[in-house]
């Protein structure tokens, strides 16, 4: 910042590591952080997943060149060029190294490339699904009393797939009762589960899909 402004005493005060600025520092982001993420992190959480999901049911429908079409407004698939509105003109070309595609809530209107040296390179771009208001949701009162209140929130939470923790999460229970919320409804014909490794990731089968539909 030094290179394009006047620094202030403040930020020569930070550079140099001054344990008064770096505390007022880490005092004011903190309490950022408290006011601004942190009563809407889970809903971040649960929007990341899902935009995860619905970009993977693209990937497997439609191919790379599908999923490269529909990333964000902000994006445009010309093959084999993917153009990004980015306040300067650069072209960034692979030469066979990948792209890491990163959805992010913290990158607004245009992507972000991230590249060092030989690395694979990084596109952070925007998550355009808005944050939903705080309103209770009741997961529909026939599901619910069909299957029971968190039975039904799980199974609604499982709609956009997700591993145990996730659906937990989602669904404000512990690990325990979610994955004992899963089985039952694995047993009865309503979630897939697949093991990754060590974690365990569900998703909604035909059936469980349409009871889920039926009822909204």
């Amino acid at each position: 910042m030094a290179r394009s402004r006047r620094p202030t005493p403040w930020s020569r005060d930070l550079g140099d590591a001054n344990p008064a600025a770096l505390g007022a520092l880490t005092r004011a982001v903190r309490s950022y952080h408290q006011a601004a993420i942190e009563p809407v992190w889970n809903d971040i959480l649960a929007c990341f997943d899902r935009q995860r999901a619905r970009q993977a049911r693209i990937l497997l429908a439609d191919g790379v060149e599908g999923l490269l079409r529909g990333l964000s407004s902000a994006m445009r698939w010309r093959a084999p060029v993917l153009e990004v509105d980015y306040p300067v003109h650069h072209d960034l070309h692979l030469d066979g190294r990948g792209l890491l595609l990163i959805p992010s809530f913290f990158c607004w209107r245009t992507g972000v490339t991230l590249v060092e040296n030989d690395q694979v390179p990084v596109l952070v771009y925007p998550i355009e699904e808005q944050l939903p208001e705080a309103v209770p949701h009741d997961h529909g009162s026939a599901l619910s009393a069909l299957l029971g209140h968190t039975r039904a929130a799980v199974l609604e939470t499982i709609e956009d797939g997700g591993r145990t923790c996730d659906v937990a999460r989602r669904a404000g229970i512990s690990m325990p009762s979610a994955s004992q919320h899963a089985t039952v409804l694995r047993e009865a014909g309503l979630v897939l589960s697949m093991r990754e490794g060590n974690t365990v990731r569900h998703h909604l089968t035909p059936l469980g899909s349409a009871l889920l539909r039926k009822n909204l």
